[in-house]
């Protein structure tokens, strides 16, 4: 057993496995899983470490893609880019940049890897652009067997269907195309706003805006919210100044300094919250997309999100805002709430249905499993589906009844892992 110890971000879980490997190829990755093989091995690939889950955890081969960073194609005309699964999504999007490219929507963080990425169901919010596999036309896949497979809507579809989010369960992914399009200016609209009004207009936030959120402050009325939408320009991006006070020193050295206040007299917390949400102040700014849609979070914390049909979000967020004060929980970080339409990924969160995402967290070290108890039966009176990368204690019997291609998916791994190599605890708990 080795002594390497591989940890999440937040140190939610940790992985001591019997060998690592940093395959630089694709050939390298199948000489790595026949190896694995061959000593009843089994087998993860790694990120970043932003999932909060064990979805990337195991005691058998743990492969990291620090060396799987290439960009591999470019084609404007097709509107594709051919990335390996390595390179951090903050890389891939300036390497599009200097092509004249980019994703159509994202994420608010971008250090993870392009494969952990997709294949957790990291997502954004969007009127009309989905998450990250919504963008995903193709996918390289190192199979158990040891076979290279390239996967699409023409080419092995089943396959393609299930493993663009396929918590790593079908495969080892080797490099994946991504759909782009010319790059382009978002305005970025910041304003506080009270819970109750933005939970009255939400139809008309939503349809108005190509991109919108809110934050909610527990222990408050007040949310602040952001409208992101398309800008012809000119860019009118944040003074430095102004970018560094926000989003360094208030959003980050403040805050953490703050929630290390809170965890330690948490009784302070909703005095604290009342304090924050009154500081809120509107700004505008527009910018490449990549720098709007994406910020720094240095800020350690732990996370559960749940993906709710979209006409029940305003109920649900009324539920949670009665829990808060009925509990008696203290909840120092503010509650996400973003949206996407349907799509068609077997596996992703928004499958089917426009969706609501609902993320709540709560800082590292600060107990967190009553609050996520109680607004985890909150989502899932709605048919809620939990973000494959963060915490949740959702199983097989449960997951069949909110995904229809669930069964459609665990088929093709039967056919492409029979064996599980790709197997762990964290699969083993949510396929069955």
């Amino acid at each position: 057993m080795t002594d390497v110890l591989w940890n999440t971000w937040a140190d939610t879980y940790q992985a001591r496995p019997r060998r690592t490997a940093a395959p630089g190829s694709t050939r390298e990755v199948v000489s790595a899983v026949a190896s694995a093989a061959a000593d009843d091995l089994r087998v993860r690939m790694v990120g970043s470490g932003h999932s909060f889950t064990d979805v990337a955890v195991t005691d058998g081969l743990l492969l990291s893609p620090t060396s799987l960073t290439g960009l591999r194609a470019v084609d404007p005309d097709a509107g594709t880019a051919t990335v390996e699964a390595g390179l951090p999504l903050c890389d891939f999007n300036d390497a599009l940049a200097e092509h004249g490219l980019a994703l159509a929507n994202m994420g608010d963080i971008a250090v993870q890897t392009m494969a952990g990425a997709v294949q957790t169901g990291t997502h954004g919010t969007g009127r009309d652009a989905g998450g990250l596999a919504s963008q995903v036309v193709g996918l390289e896949l190192v199979l158990a067997d040891g076979s290279v497979v390239e996967c699409s809507a023409e080419q092995e579809p089943d396959l393609f269907h299930a493993a663009r989010v396929g918590l790593g369960a079908f495969g080892v992914v080797t490099a994946l195309t991504m759909a782009v399009r010319p790059a382009f200016l978002l305005h970025a609209r910041e304003e506080p706003m009270p819970l109750d009004e933005v939970l009255e207009r939400l139809p008309e936030l939503r349809a108005d805006n190509d991109h919108f959120e809110f934050f909610w402050f527990p222990h408050t009325g007040s949310t602040n919210t952001k409208r992101n939408n398309l800008s012809k320009g000119p860019a009118r991006p944040l003074a430095p100044w102004r970018a560094w006070l926000d989003d360094d020193f208030l959003s980050n050295t403040v805050f953490d300094r703050v929630n290390r206040l809170c965890r330690r007299f948490p009784g302070a917390v909703p005095a604290v919250n009342q304090v924050s949400a009154r500081a809120l102040s509107a700004r505008e700014y527009t910018d490449a997309s990549h720098r709007v849609f994406a910020s720094v979070r240095d800020v350690r914390f732990v996370e559960m999100e749940y993906a709710v049909p979209a006409e029940h979000v305003a109920d649900v967020l009324r539920e949670a805002r009665s829990i808060v004060d009925r509990r008696g929980h203290r909840v120092s970080f503010p509650v996400e709430v973003r949206f996407a339409p349907a799509d068609d990924v077997w596996l992703s969160t928004a499958y089917g249905r426009d969706t609501a995402y609902v993320a709540v967290h709560m800082y590292q070290g600060t107990p967190y499993d009553a609050y996520f108890a109680d607004l985890e039966a909150v989502f899932t009176s709605v048919g809620g589906r939990p973000h494959w990368g963060k915490m949740h204690t959702r199983d097989r019997d449960y997951l069949e009844g909110v995904y229809p291609r669930l069964g459609d998916a665990l088929a093709v791994r039967e056919r492409v892992d029979p064996d599980r190599r790709f197997g762990n605890a964290y699969l083993d708990r949510v396929f069955g």
